[in-house]
């Protein structure tokens, strides 16, 4: 009789043995199933999700095949089960496993904005109205409006934003956006003026500011900036108006078609260097850190014109018989590639 209860226990164990093994194999087998994408595609988890309704949403999506075994998961993954909520981008290369540990990393899907340097506000406004899963919190709103929310004192926002690329997430508003960009063209500027040349003719930071915004816009030649900045400063200190095209283009605003007249430079505008004495009232455009330092640490020079060489660049001149000259050497280079 022992001998018989001996045999069922033993065979039960088994059994039982070999269903956990079985049913263990399946799970795994469930778990290192292939996600399936044939590309990167976003998936998004929603708050309060929990890890049946995540893996209800994968076979919903005919992400993963569905299998009864599903439901041990918890029990033999327990580590799988802290989902975060956010938006994460699944890759062909994963599997099931992978997707989840994703999941529970809270690493979400990173979208990319970039501006360029020299490009003006309202680009920067088209170019948030205009990028995928941004929060649009701004539409409608005026620059003061804009200004007051991100506790900026200029009404006028030109220039007060550093021009590069910003990762965001889903559900990232452009306000913030704008917020990080503001932060970091400050804390530039802030470092450029503490470590500025003595004897500048610039009385704020602000003012720095306006001329990085002229030498963003008069040359993207890095070896040029601080030359082109020597020669704003030394017109500056010598009470010079600064004759800048860019500020005259600026100045015109939607009557600019791609050509200054002679007109152009005679009309008056808040912003027409050619008109007016010292820096216009506000930037002409968004300055990188490039610029910024330029502007506060110009090279030492006499040079007080420069016009472009046609080739690339420009020719610096010390005196106005020698900007002339420079000039008429331009008009050739023109002519001969007409």
């Amino acid at each position: 009789m022992l001998k018989k209860l001996f045999i069922i226990g033993l065979a039960t164990l088994i059994l039982v043995i070999g269903a956990y093994v079985y049913v263990t194999q399946k799970v795994t087998q469930y778990v290192s199933q292939p996600v399936q994408v044939q590309q990167p595609q976003l998936f998004t988890v929603k708050q309060g999700t929990s890890l049946n309704l995540v893996l209800n949403q994968l076979e919903n999506s005919q992400l993963i095949e569905h299998q009864f075994y599903a439901k041990l998961l918890r029990f033999q993954y327990p580590q799988l089960t802290a989902i975060k909520a956010g938006t994460y981008q699944l890759k062909p290369s994963m599997d099931l496993q992978q997707a989840l540990e994703l999941f529970i990393s809270g690493k979400e899907h990173q979208f990319a904005i970039t501006f360029v340097e020299g490009s003006q506000f309202k680009e920067w406004q088209q170019g948030l109205k205009s990028a995928e899963h941004l929060k649009h919190v701004t539409d409608g709103m005026s620059q003061q409006e804009i200004a007051k929310a991100l506790g900026i004192e200029h009404e006028n926002l030109e220039g007060l934003f550093l021009a590069e690329t910003y990762h965001y997430t889903v559900g990232t508003s452009d306000l913030e956006i704008l917020k990080r960009a503001h932060q970091k063209l400050q804390t530039i500027l802030d470092s450029s003026w503490q470590s500025k040349q003595q004897d500048l003719p610039l009385e704020s930071p602000y003012e720095a500011l306006i001329l990085a915004s002229i030498i963003e816009k008069e040359t993207a030649i890095e070896s040029e900036r601080h030359r082109v900045a020597s020669v704003f400063i030394n017109r500056l200190k010598r009470r010079m108006r600064l004759q800048t095209d860019p500020t005259v283009i600026y100045g015109m605003g939607d009557k600019y078609t791609g050509n200054i007249r002679k007109k152009d430079l005679r009309t008056p505008t808040p912003y027409n260097t050619y008109v007016i004495s010292g820096l216009p009232p506000t930037p002409i455009a968004m300055p990188g850190k490039a610029s910024i330092e330029a502007a506060l640490n110009p090279e030492q020079s006499d040079y007080l014109y420069f016009v472009a060489s046609g080739n690339g660049g420009h020719v610096f001149s010390k005196t106005l018989t020698q900007h002339n000259r420079a000039v008429r050497a331009y008009l050739k280079v023109l002519r001969s590639q007409k």
